[in-house]
């Protein structure tokens, strides 16, 4: 008769002669209910995935495309500039979608300029296609201050990184990427001179005469002068302001001669007036605006010079002076 202390050892000999696996009951019980839970979900998954193929075979979802149509610069001046980004996209979805968040990235030789996020920025009609247009805008004082080699007057590179994120049914989230290059200027205002003033008709009560104005271009691009207007001081007396419509040429780093006309009384000078009769040199401050033509759109510069001299000359007399 055995004992329950044998009972280990009768077990361990008839597992071992006669090749009996024991098995723990609930042990395998728990291993099949997990592998037909496994088994269910993934029999979902397919059904749902196979449903999903075929509502977006039968109503036709498809991922929406763009493309970077346009990029302008609505304003451009010696503080900023305004750059809009027309992204055309076609949505091929026969249900509006909604344009969930737009990034974008603006870099010069791999330097950050600007970067921003517009959220919620609207929906796309069912099968169609329109232009979004995506505002950016250049502040140059942060750009220069932030790398040194960057200065008025340059043309630098510049690449614009778009990500269109938008949410099409069926098919979840997708981002759509866009990448376009170009060059963009850093603005510089010309230099002002008043070479020379010469008379047409002189009296104390009134005087005309013409002010032989140089402007020099600074920028690494050509100016198309359209209009100047400006106010000019002699002997830091106001002899009033003057605009004219001449077009001219500056080519780039160039410079040319423009010939503004004035009408002023010098008895309103005092004393100064004799030196300027005399010939002598006469200080002068000049102030005013040029609206140019450039590569990359109008502008609208400023124009000064204060603490200049020039000289008065009568109509006749004649110098090399108007050489451009």
């Amino acid at each position: 008769m055995s004992t329950s202390e044998d009972k280990p050892e009768l077990l361990s000999r008839v597992h071992q002669e006669g090749d009996v696996e024991i098995v723990d009951r609930s042990q395998k019980d728990k291993d099949e209910e997990e592998e037909g839970k496994g088994g269910f979900l993934d029999k979902v998954k397919d059904f749902i995935h196979d449903i999903g193929e075929k509502i977006e075979g039968t109503i036709g979802f498809g991922k929406p495309t763009a493309d970077v149509s346009a990029i302008h610069i609505p304003k451009i001046n010696l503080e900023r500039a305004d750059i809009v980004v027309d992204v055309l996209v076609k949505n091929p979805n026969p249900v509006p979608i909604p344009l969930i968040d737009i990034n974008y990235l603006v870099e010069s030789d791999g330097r950050k300029l600007v970067s921003g996020l517009i959220p919620d920025a609207g929906t796309l009609k069912a099968h169609g296609e329109e232009t979004v247009k995506i505002p950016l805008t250049l502040i140059y004082d942060d750009i220069k201050s932030t790398y040194n080699d960057i200065n008025p007057g340059m043309i630098i590179p510049y690449r614009i990184k778009v990500d269109l994120i938008v949410d099409v049914p069926v098919l979840g989230r997708l981002t759509l990427p866009l990448e376009k290059c170009g060059e963009i200027p850093i603005p510089k205002k010309p230099d002002v001179d008043i070479e020379k003033i010469k008379f047409q008709k002189f009296s104390l009560e009134e005087t005309v005469a013409i002010l032989h104005v140089r402007l020099e271009n600074l920028n690494d691009f050509d100016l198309g002068l359209n209009d100047l207007d400006c106010e000019v001081w002699l002997c830091d007396v106001s002899i009033g302001k003057a605009e004219i419509s001449d077009s001219i040429k500056l080519d780039k780093n160039g410079s040319g001669l423009i010939n503004v006309p004035m009408t002023f009384r010098p008895k309103d000078f005092g004393s100064a007036l004799w030196d300027m009769i005399r010939g002598k040199g006469t200080g002068y401050t000049i102030k005013g605006n040029v609206d140019v033509d450039t590569p990359f759109g109008a502008m609208k510069l400023p124009i000064i010079k204060e603490g200049g001299s020039t000289r008065l000359k009568k109509e006749d007399d004649d110098d090399d002076d108007d050489e451009e």
